[in-house]
């Protein structure tokens, strides 16, 4: 009996034949090359008719100190370089400054301008795919100071360099106005606060001066009225006196006359009188009593008493009336109130402001700081003319297009080659190898017969 397990089998069977596969590649060499010719091709149109994009850079770094010495040594604006540089890089990337910039340079987006948009529509894709702002990586330590880089990336027929060196040039622009209006307005803000100050110095010396006048004029008031009162009091006080004398007076001519002293004389030359003796007598009287009044003789004491009637001002009989009169004349004006009535420029005599004004002045002074030659920054790198494009790369479109057109023939013999094999059934070469598989002796001693066909 014959058996099946006994037939040889073909161990390439079910598996893949990468040399027949490779073979069948090989022969279809041309639809390769054909199809790679056609794609690269394809691809250089594809590279030749895209608009060429180019690429400028520009490179801001901090400014020498002594470019914002001035600004500095002003003691109202303090700018260091690093923050200059911030400050002008805050501007670069400000939405606004970018969309202002635009505005004022229309002629140089036209290309950017589509029909249907906004202006605002065109910048923000121009703002989004063209402009980039980079800085150094604060980590890295590839860069041994601060910079801050712009790129910008523009089709051709765009002028590019001048879009970003003027971008440059209007957002330092602008950053110096900005600080310009901030010292401005810090300098105006100190110099209301001095001059309030100053005010307020003048405002208390106008207190005190009339404060001063106001005291001076009241103890001159107090005084005059002082001295009135002293005054009228001595008047009546010599009037009474006058009065006092005048009696006495009559009282004293009454008695000389019933004496019948008639000239003045003393006790001891009364007495002698009614004696007779020598005339030529010389008496000297000394005596420490006061010699009673009506030995004045009434001549005189009636001479006396006609003359204080007749008195009109007690006036002259009392020195401290002509003190009193003069110290009146004296207050009828202050000659300290007067000069402080008629001070000119006042302001000389205020009080601790002389630090003030100079501080004013100073200020002042700052105002005529010129901004136009301020230096933010400084310039490192600005952007020249490119001297290619950075896209399209025709070398690497033309490399892709190749192994493309490679790929894309690699798989057009492939599948033409599965199709042929399909439509062709198996390979005539396999008939006799299966013919001579089933031809084999007999063990059981039937020959070298072979089978018939409805036995297998």
């Amino acid at each position: 009996m014959t058996s099946i397990s006994n037939f040889p089998r073909n161990s390439s069977v079910g598996e893949v034949d990468l040399i027949a596969i490779f073979q069948a590649i090989w022969k279809q060499k041309l639809i390769i090359i054909a199809s790679m010719a056609v794609c690269g091709l394809l691809a250089l149109i594809y590279a030749y008719a895209v608009t060429p994009e180019y690429r400028v850079t520009s490179v801001l770094r901090p400014a020498a100190i002594n470019e914002l010495d001035a600004l500095n040594r002003s003691g109202v604006y303090t700018l260091p370089p690093s923050e200059a540089l911030l400050k002008v890089g805050a501007s670069l990337e400000s939405y606004d400054s970018r969309l202002g910039f635009f505005r004022e340079n229309q002629e140089l987006f036209s290309q950017f301008k589509q029909p249907g948009r906004t202006l605002e529509q065109s910048f923000e894709e121009f703002n989004r795919d063209s402009l980039r702002l980079m800085q150094p990586d604060p980590k890295s330590a590839g860069s041994l100071s601060a910079f801050i880089s712009l790129e910008l990336n523009y089709p051709e027929g765009v002028d590019g360099v001048q879009i970003l060196n003027g971008f440059v040039d209007y957002a330092i622009s602008a950053e110096r106005d900005q600080i310009a209006a901030d010292l401005k307005v810090i300098v105006n803000n100190r110099l209301t606060e001095l001059k309030g100050k100053i005010n307020a110095a003048r405002s208390s010396y106008e207190n005190d001066k009339e404060a001063r006048i106001a005291s001076l004029e009241e103890a001159n008031a107090l005084k005059r009225a002082q001295l009135q009162d002293e005054l009228k009091a001595l008047r009546q006080q010599l009037k009474v006196q006058r009065t006092d004398r005048m009696a006495q007076l009559g009282e004293a001519i009454g008695i000389a006359r019933s004496l019948g002293i008639q000239k003045p004389t003393t006790p001891s030359a009364l007495g002698d009188s009614a004696r007779s003796g020598d005339a030529s007598i010389m008496r000297t009287e000394i005596t420490n009593q006061q010699i009673p009044l009506y030995f004045m003789g009434v001549e005189a004491l009636e001479a006396e008493r006609a003359a204080l009637q007749q008195r009109k001002t007690d006036d002259f009989t009392e020195a401290r009336i002509a003190q009193i009169a003069r110290e009146l004349q004296l207050l009828q004006s202050n000659r300290e109130v007067e000069v402080l009535k008629n001070r000119q420029n006042e302001d000389v005599f205020l009080q601790g402001v002389e630090p003030l004004r100079a501080e004013v002045v100073r200020l002042s002074n700052l105002s005529n700081l010129d901004f136009t030659n301020l230096k933010l920054v400084s310039i490192d790198r600005k952007a020249l003319v490119p001297m290619a494009p950075v896209k399209p790369r025709k070398a690497l479109i033309l490399l892709l297009g190749l192994v493309l057109g490679g790929m894309l023939g690699v798989l057009i013999a492939l599948v033409r080659h599965y199709l042929h094999t399909r439509v062709a059934g198996p390979q005539p070469s396999m008939a006799p190898a299966l013919s001579a598989t089933l031809t084999r002796p007999n063990d059981a001693g039937i020959g070298g017969k072979t089978l018939p066909n409805d036995r297998l």
